[in-house]
């Protein structure tokens, strides 16, 4: 019973401080800000680019279903791609409401919907993160070639986080590749150093291992790793072009030359708002990416919340309406069939 209370104190304090750092970031992008000037800019922006970033935005997240497919592909290789563009679309908008929980959630559906164990969907959920913060860091790392004169100056703490990603992302790779490779006397070893500290620990640690195991086993052959790197890189280069287009929905061309290079910067910089844990990075993405069109590019504060505002926004709409229609389409076919087969079996 204790414990059942700790770990509901634990998950409730999780909760918590996720909303907390999501409203200190809020406070801190809007600090100062005439919010009515903001309001004018976000009702002049076009509709016609609207739908532009929203077609960007669609493709980018299509590529990222077909990735998935890639990855699942040694464990089920006609793995709908409907079904995982519907499950990917519920893990994002639960994630706008819950942060972290939208990635258990979209293992659950495609498992259900596909038939496949949920350890094994876990595990390769495990690699897409892995395979996105590496290409943010390497996205960051292009950026600070573009911007070598004032990335740094303006962002003093984006040199050490990029420095303790690297090392935490090759430690994390060593000790899956040690895991994989040498899973018998590797995995027994940590189990059985952890089961002197907590029995349950050790559970829980044998059950992540297992997780891990099956999720990269699940990526095999050449053609699957050079597929998954190839449209990683397309990803990231799509997700640039959201960035930049975000710049024409409020005409900011119209105030200074803007680039697909100051595109690729502002979605480099502001990813790592959508990394911090707040719910579908509400505040640290506004916060990120106002300090980049401000810093960086020299717009004006107001237009550069504004910018936030609005591709945040839409953004976050499109990934709650997607979730919704793809539970409530998806799933009640899926249940629709499950009745139907029962039926059948049943006239048996």
């Amino acid at each position: 019973m204790t414990s059942g209370k700790f770990k509901f104190l634990g998950k409730a304090f999780k909760y918590i401080l996720s909303f907390l750092l999501s409203g200190i970031f809020l406070y801190i992008a809007f600090y100062n800000v005439d919010f009515n000037e903001v309001m004018r800019h976000v009702a002049s922006a076009s509709l016609l680019w609207i739908g532009i970033y929203i077609i960007i935005w669609f493709v980018s997240h299509y590529l990222r279903a077909v990735r998935w497919k890639i990855i699942l592909h040694s464990v089920k290789k006609d793995a709908s791609l409907k079904n995982l563009f519907g499950a990917l679309m519920i893990g994002y908008g639960v994630n706008c409401v819950v942060p972290r929980l939208g990635e258990i959630s979209r293992a659950v559906f495609v498992g259900r919907w596909e038939g496949l164990s949920k350890s094994s969907l876990f595990g390769t959920v495990i690699i897409e993160r892995i395979i996105d913060i590496l290409f943010i860091g390497l996205a960051v790392i292009v950026s600070v070639y573009l911007r070598s004169d004032s990335l740094y100056l303006n962002f003093p703490w984006l040199e050490s986080a990029l420095y303790f990603t690297t090392v935490m992302l090759a430690f994390a790779i060593f000790f899956l590749i040690l895991t994989i490779k040498y899973k018998e006397h590797f995995y027994g070893l940590i189990i059985k150093i952890i089961s002197r500290v907590s029995e349950r620990m050790a559970h829980k640690a044998a059950y992540i291992f297992e997780m891990l195991t099956q999720g990269f086993s699940s990526l095999k052959g050449a053609r699957n790793y050079f597929l998954t790197i190839l449209i990683s890189v397309a990803i990231i280069i799509i997700y640039a072009a959201t960035s930049y287009t975000g710049f024409y929905i409020l005409g900011m061309e119209k105030i200074k030359d803007v680039t697909f290079a100051m595109g690729w910067v502002l979605m480099s910089v502001s990813s790592i708002g959508i990394i911090i844990p707040t719910p579908g990075g509400t505040g640290s993405y506004h916060t990120l990416a106002k300090s980049t069109l401000v810093l960086l590019f020299g717009f004006g504060e107001e237009i550069s919340l504004a910018y936030a505002f609005i591709t945040h926004i839409v953004a976050y709409f499109l990934f709650i309406i997607a979730a919704l229609v793809s539970y409530f389409v998806i799933d009640k076919q899926h249940e629709n069939l499950i009745a139907i087969a029962k039926t059948k079996i049943d006239e048996l």
